[in-house]
């Protein structure tokens, strides 16, 4: 944990105005082309969702307005790039805002591929692309050369940010740096006074290294929503466990408990090949009085969209069905990258 920053870098929490949303579109040319007219439909669910609350930045290779047309998406709001990619998680190689001085700036770390597992090449390109094409206005960006996914981290907006050792301490992402040099790279960088590091937590199939995205999440400065698990014959049950004692360890900025809101455990699901698929409802986006909640035709989604609700309050919570997109093993919050009001 560090607890010093004079340089007046802020993060801002993800439930603050937002200007736009971020997505890429799943094109032929990406892991999706064997579920593609599926995925699409399900990209097209999380688009209308969105356009509710506000604009959507949407990046795609191909020239794709008819398409959206026919599907009776026309609103002004959305403004298509043709930009090329190899994926379409927004949310790890999209830009990560930060206030500096008041001011937004847009940083663009490197994204490799998830320590290298995947092609990424264009991928890394597609903020640097998106900036020259305008889609940011004015807004300065500044290109980092650290590994740092946006589903690595969560920031409470005021100095805190939440992250897991196996990420960011992983070799496949910034080797030969120690736990020191990568806190002080996010005080840097995002203007961290204090990173609270999960040690435990996982997901079978996920291939990210345990996003905190995946695991647990703030909802306000003083609380904390996180999957949790009951079922001691699930392989992910002492994991969980122990991620459950870490949190209640941790302390807020003031040294008081966090309110931990627990999020209930889907059923398993698997792939075709029998693999099993990392189902989380931790994985949800928060927008401008709304927030989108993945769901996956289970038994427990009207529960999670409850615990969703008492974290909050005043947003209106909507269950968006993710079972195609965790056949790729990410999920709605994956999928997205919220850009803050001042940046367009």
């Amino acid at each position: 944990m560090i607890t010093g920053n004079d340089n007046h870098t802020r993060m801002p929490a993800e439930w603050e105005t937002q200007g736009a949303v971020l997505l890429a579109w799943p094109h032929e040319n990406t892991p999706w082309a064997p579920h593609l007219e599926e995925v699409q439909c399900n990209y097209l669910e999380i688009i209308r969702a969105i356009l509710r609350f506000e604009p959507i930045i949407l990046a795609s290779p191909d020239k794709i307005q008819s398409q959206l047309i026919r599907r009776n998406i026309t609103s002004k709001k959305l403004v298509l790039y043709e930009i090329p990619g190899n994926d379409t998680w927004a949310r790890d190689f999209g830009p990560v805002t930060v206030f500096r001085d008041g001011k937004p700036t847009l940083t663009d770390f490197t994204f490799n591929g998830w320590g290298q597992k995947y092609q990424a090449q264009k991928d890394n390109m597609i903020t640097c692309n998106l900036h020259k094409l305008g889609a940011f206005g004015k807004t300065k960006l500044e290109s980092v050369g650290f590994v740092l996914e946006g589903g690595s981290i969560e920031s409470d907006g005021c100095g805190t940010i939440l992250t897991t050792s196996k990420c960011l301490l992983n070799p496949n992402r910034n080797r030969g740096l120690s736990k020191k040099r990568i806190e002080e790279k996010l005080e840097t960088f995002l203007g961290a006074k204090r990173i609270l590091w999960l040690e435990h937590g996982h997901l079978e199939g996920d291939d990210t290294d345990s996003h905190i995205d995946t695991l647990a999440r703030f909802a306000t400065e003083n609380t904390i929503v996180h999957v949790s698990c009951d079922n001691t014959n699930d392989v992910h049950y002492r994991e969980l466990k122990l991620m459950e004692k870490d949190l209640k360890s941790f302390r807020t900025a003031s040294g008081r408990p966090y309110r931990l809101i627990s999020l209930p455990w889907p059923d398993a699901k698997y792939d075709d090949a029998g693999n099993r698929l990392p189902a989380t409802y931790a994985n949800f986006l928060i927008m401008n009085d709304a927030v989108l909640v993945p769901t996956y035709r289970d038994k427990k989604d009207s529960a999670a969209l409850k615990a969703v609700q008492d974290a909050f309050p005043d947003h209106k919570v909507i269950g968006i069905n993710c079972l195609p997109l965790i056949r790729q093993h990410g999920s709605l919050h994956c999928v997205t990258m919220q850009i803050p009001k001042g940046v367009i």
